[in-house]
Order: C-alpha cells, then sequence, then structure tokens
C-alpha cells in the first residue's frame, strides 16, 4: 500500500517466527551502510507472544519513484533489438560466425550500458552486506571444506529432484523440445561432475548475506539509476534457509540466468509473428551471452580485491559455473510445476553453460 507518494507499506502474507531477512537486510542496508539504492528503512510492526520469537507481519519503507521495473525494461529493449535484426534478415540468414561488431551493434550501446551500472550497484550491495565485521549476522564466514560440502550436496539434491521430475514429465513436453530434454538428461553426470568441482578447490573466498531471489524483476529504474527491492529469499525456502550466509556468486548467477528468461520472453509475445521465431532464436541465445558477460566483467571491476571473490580465476570459473547450473537446474522443476512450456529455457540453459565450460 503506498501512503501520500511518500511511504510503501509491504504485508507479508507468510507469517513465520523469527526476523523476516527482508526487513533485518532493508534496515541493515539503511542504518549500517548507508547503501542508497534500497528504499530506505522505516519501520516494522511484529506480533509478539510469550515463549516464541517476534513475527514480522508487515515492513514500511521509503516509496521510490520509478519508470518500471527492470524486467520490463529490459524485455522491450530486446523487443527493440530484434527489430533491428529482422530488417536485416535477409543478409543475417547466412551468417554463421559469432558477429562481434555487428553484434554490438545490433543490441545498441543504451542497454549494454544500463547492465554495466546495474552489475557495479549489485556489486555495491554485496561490498556493503559484507562491510561489518562487528554484526554476527552480517559478519563474512569462510567458505570452508564443510561449507562446500554442504552446497554440493544440495546441488547434487536438487538435480536429483528435477531430472526425477522432468524424466516423469517427458510424454507431456512438446514433440520439439523432448529431444532437447533428453540431450540434458543425459548430459546428467556432466552436471554432476562440473557442481563436484566445487569440492576440488580451496577458494578461501567468504560467505556473505545476499539478496538470495535476484533477477530482473528484482528491481526498479528511476530513469538514472536502479534500486534493489525484496530481500526475503526464494519464498519455497524455510526461512532458516533464507537467512543463510552464501557465495555472492549465487546472485551472480540468478541475474546472468533471468537475461536469458528476458530474451526468451520477449522471443514469445503476442505480437511476434510465430514465422520469425526460428530464425531469431540464436540472435536470443546470442544477447543473452553478450549481456551475461558485459554483467559479470562489471560486476568483477566493481568487487575486485573483495573478501568474496575467489582470487584465482579457475577458482572463479568453476564456482560461478556450478551455481549456473544448479539455478537452472531448479528452474526445470519450477517450470514444469507452474509454466511447462517455458521448461524450453533452463534446458538450453544449461546446454549452453556445459558448451561454454
Amino acid at each position: 500500500m503506498l501512503f501520500d507518494n511518500g511511504f510503501f507499506l509491504k504485508l507479508y502474507r507468510k507469517l513465520e517466527d523469527g526476523v523476516n531477512p527482508d526487513v533485518e537486510l532493508s534496515r541493515f542496508l539503511t542504518e549500517h551502510t548507508q547503501f542508497p539504492n534500497v528504499p530506505a528503512f522505516v519501520g516494522a510492526l511484529e506480533y509478539r507472544r510469550t515463549k516464541a520469537e517476534p513475527t514480522v507481519v508487515c515492513l514500511l519503507q521509503r516509496a521510490v519513484a520509478s519508470e518500471g521495473n527492470v524486467w520490463t525494461l529490459t524485455v522491450d529493449a530486446i523487443g527493440r533489438y530484434y527489430e533491428r535484426v529482422l530488417e536485416r534478415k535477409a543478409d543475417l540468414q547466412n551468417e554463421t560466425a559469432p558477429p562481434g561488431a555487428l553484434l554490438d551493434e545490433l543490441i545498441g550501446g543504451v542497454y549494454a550500458d544500463k547492465a554495466k551500472l546495474l552489475a557495479q550497484r549489485t556489486g555495491e550491495l554485496h561490498l556493503a552486506l559484507a562491510s561489518r565485521t562487528d554484526n554476527p549476522a552480517f559478519a563474512p564466514e569462510p567458505f570452508n571444506a564443510m561449507a562446500q560440502r554442504s552446497v554440493y550436496q544440495n546441488m547434487r539434491a536438487s538435480l536429483r529432484r528435477a531430472f526425477t521430475l522432468l524424466k516423469k514429465k517427458l510424454p507431456d513436453l512438446s514433440r520439439a523440445f523432448r529431444d532437447e530434454a533428453k540431450e540434458v538428461l543425459a548430459a546428467e553426470q556432466e552436471i554432476l561432475a562440473c557442481e563436484k568441482r566445487l569440492l576440488d578447490r580451496r577458494t578461501n573466498a567468504a560467505k556473505i548475506r545476499i539478496h538470495g531471489d535476484y533477477h530482473l524483476g528484482q528491481l526498479l529504474y528511476t530513469g538514472k539509476d536502479f534500486v534493489i527491492l525484496d530481500f526475503e529469499g526464494e519464498p519455497a525456502r524455510a526461512l532458516s534457509e533464507r537467512k543463510l550466509k552464501r557465495s555472492a556468486l549465487r546472485d551472480v548467477a540468478g541475474m546472468m540466468r533471468s537475461f536469458q528468461y528476458a530474451a526468451y520472453s520477449a522471443l514469445w509475445q503476442p505480437a511476434m509473428r510465430k514465422e520469425d521465431v526460428p530464425f531469431l532464436e540464436r540472435w536470443a541465445d546470442l544477447w543473452y551471452r553478450e549481456m551475461s558477460s558485459v554483467f559479470l566483467q562489471s560486476y568483477l571491476n566493481t568487487t575486485t580485491g573483495a573478501i568474496f571473490i575467489p582470487k584465482n580465476s579457475d577458482d572463479l570459473q568453476i564456482m560461478l559455473q556450478a551455481y549456473l547450473l544448479d539455478k537452472a537446474v531448479y528452474e526445470i522443476g519450477y517450470e514444469l510445476n507452474h509454466r511447462p512450456t517455458w521448461v524450453v529455457i533452463p534446458i538450453r540453459g544449461i546446454k549452453h553453460i556445459l558448451k561454454s565450460a
């Protein structure tokens, strides 16, 4: 609810005992770091009873004037990119090599600059969340062998769940995507091997508090800058799990996966002619891989030397690939349960991640 265009009151549907991470992180960023790219924390309403932790009922924040969320902004930008590609369809039809300069020209610099700024703000968010060693809830912790094993075991369990469901739902998939799904199912051991490489490294990169459910829909664009929203983490996970310290690369992987979702969502807009979609699919893949690369480079420039970034580039590559695969595997389960026609997005995502390894 918006009050007098100045305050935004957010009511929580799912009430749980304990400090809600949305309240906890918003308050910390406002009061202890002066990080400006979140709606400022004003207060919270708690339900308290004896012998139980307080339950947060709602959060009050400063309202932010914006041009809308970054998901919509991105899908619109990709739509314009597709129009430019289609204008040159005759010339591009036989284009086989990855067209570096041509791709830059078609994408245009405006969105790429936004992606760089978005990555910079993401890095600054992580630096702010890792900045206080005197607060036990936020102090960075070592990503030691035990933490690595725990992350890998969770990844392995998630892979097993998602692929069991995919095998079961295979007959329901359209014939066009069924072969791609089988291809990814056949790569189960390869995915597991990529994730298991986490155990072979001693990265010494710290675990910190992170956003936890980071994607394009969690940001507003003010016309000049970005504002990051919704720190409650993935709603399907238990409150205790959403408050764990994790690798910052988990948020990075979430945003990189979101670029692929935006590219395909723009491809499937009602205004798009069905006969153009097969031709544009390759250009969708080129767009999201290019934007992922731009985002990652800008993020790493912002966080150079940070305690939560692996110092060794091989360690960084292995960790990021594992988190990208884990996110895409999670998406398979989510899409099969909620939007089965979208399952092609994470299936193709996994193929690309394995190929680029």
